[in-house]
């Protein structure tokens, strides 16, 4: 996701996890997607955890939104559990969803040999001028699905923003 010396804009990651919000677990992904976007040229306002509660994803995404955030990627509830409802909060805070960053995740997921990839149902649009892309919750999943954001990202970014050359 790197673009010159500018920084990409300001993200906010927020994790779904029902034992970490409950102190149960301690936070892996949280601090590796940290990394990876500043890396990638973001400045990351901070990482929110929820319980895998639809309001409480929501009401985390909205804040971002409003908050002025430039990305938003959620990490976890993007399988078909009865408690994955990541996105299904997301699809309810979208304005216009871009279906092939979704697409692009799951393939890059599979052909790495990941095969709940498969059966990830993550989502990413845009709210406001906030992109959201839901990852699934894997470090290996975070890995492989930051990686394959790197090209996509800056593009969608730089339009949001009216960057983009026409």
């Amino acid at each position: 996701m790197e673009r010159s010396a500018q920084r990409l804009g300001r993200a906010l990651v927020v994790i779904v996890d029902d034992r970490v919000a409950h102190g149960e677990h301690e936070d892996t992904s949280g601090p590796l997607v940290t990394e990876l976007l500043e890396e990638a040229g973001f400045i990351v306002d901070g990482v929110v955890v929820v319980e895998a509660e639809t309001a409480a994803i929501r009401n985390a995404l909205n804040t971002a939104v409003i908050g002025g955030a430039d990305l938003v990627i959620t990490v976890g509830g993007t399988g078909v559990s009865p408690r994955d409802r990541t996105p299904d909060a997301t699809a309810g805070v979208l304005d216009r969803p871009i279906p092939g960053i979704g697409e692009a995740l799951r393939a890059s997921g599979l052909a790495a040999g990941a095969v709940d990839a498969g059966i990830s149902r993550g989502l990413a649009g845009v709210s406001g001028s906030t992109l959201v892309v839901n990852l699934a919750g894997s470090r290996a999943a975070v890995r492989d699905g930051m990686a394959t954001l790197s090209s996509l990202v800056p593009h969608v970014i730089d339009e949001l923003s009216g960057l983009e050359e026409v």
